[in-house]
């Protein structure tokens, strides 16, 4: 039975090592739980500092809206920028390179550009470009997405992706691409440009953003990064609801140590998560080839 952390929002302790890999990513406290339209939203320590998310009970006051740019009354902490930068620059002589050879893959395999471009909303609803690794075909329809994504807001079940399952529409290689992270290496230049941290919520689309509840928008009062609290706190078996709610407790509790422990987590949660990938194709292509037989053999059957 998944053992169930109680992460208490109005406490302004820092957060324990131990309390960061509970599983299943469930966090239950009096400022934010599910069903609950109206937690109360305080600033915490160590983070952005900002005052403007302290709200009344049942009335919470969002300083930003959906449209336009967001505030800049609260900055990015000095220390944040700089562990980007440095890991960034550090690193380069190892992720370039897997650049160049993703790259080059996918324009060996499909036709069309390498990089997929998206409009985000990023810190304190600011909008920007997103870069990715183009794990699909050239001119598919994206709607399904869009309607996945509805449900899984409304819906109490875990977020698995729509590929999950198999998608034709995805390119050889793609779903590797994805299960890996490696779709997502091109942020790196995000990360350079200001727009992204290494370490953040995932930003949203503003079609996601538009359907998000007021409490739900305090998820961009940090800057969306690479990886997250969500992605190292069971990602593809928590729901929507229990996602927002790890993301607004990692800007609440921002700071150096907490961002560090993320970054340790994030192999980890990778091969994690690319086991789980194996596991279900592997148990995709079983229950084809099982339908596929039983068909022959009422076929055959029905012959007789």
């Amino acid at each position: 039975m998944t053992k169930m952390h109680k992460v208490d929002f109005s406490s302004e302790q820092p957060v324990p090592a131990e309390g960061l890999s509970f599983a299943a990513g469930r966090v239950i406290g009096h400022s934010v739980t599910p069903g609950d339209p109206h937690p109360i939203l305080e600033s915490g320590h160590g983070g952005a500092g900002c005052d403007q998310f302290q709200t009344a009970p049942g009335k919470p006051q969002i300083p930003f809206e959906s449209e336009g740019p967001g505030s800049k009354s609260c900055k990015v902490p000095a220390w944040k920028r700089i562990l980007d930068l440095t890991c960034v620059l550090l690193s380069l002589p190892f992720w370039l390179p897997i650049v160049v050879i993703v790259g080059l893959w996918i324009k060996i395999v499909s036709s069309g550009p390498i990089f997929f471009r998206q409009e985000r909303v990023g810190f304190r609803g600011q909008r920007f470009m997103v870069l990715k690794f183009r794990t699909m075909k050239v001119n598919v329809e994206t709607a399904s997405h869009e309607r996945h994504l509805e449900q899984l807001i409304g819906a109490n079940c875990p977020m698995t992706k729509l590929d999950a399952a198999g998608d034709p529409r995805i390119i050889r290689g793609g779903r590797v691409l994805r299960a890996t992270g490696l779709d997502e290496l091109p942020q790196l230049f995000n990360v350079l440009r200001g727009e992204m941290s290494l370490v953040g919520p995932r930003p949203c689309t503003p079609h996601e953003f538009r359907r998000y509840q007021d409490w739900q928008r305090a998820r961009v009062s940090a800057q969306p990064g690479l990886t997250g609290y969500w992605q190292v706190n069971g990602k593809n078996k928590t729901t929507f609801t229990e996602m927002i709610q790890l993301d607004i407790f990692y800007a609440k509790k921002l700071s150096l140590w907490l961002d560090l422990v993320i970054m340790l987590k994030t192999p980890g949660a990778l091969i994690e998560q690319l086991r789980e990938a194996v596991v279900g194709s592997r148990a995709k292509i079983a229950s084809e080839k099982k339908v596929g037989k039983d068909g022959a053999s009422q076929s055959s059957q029905t012959s007789v």
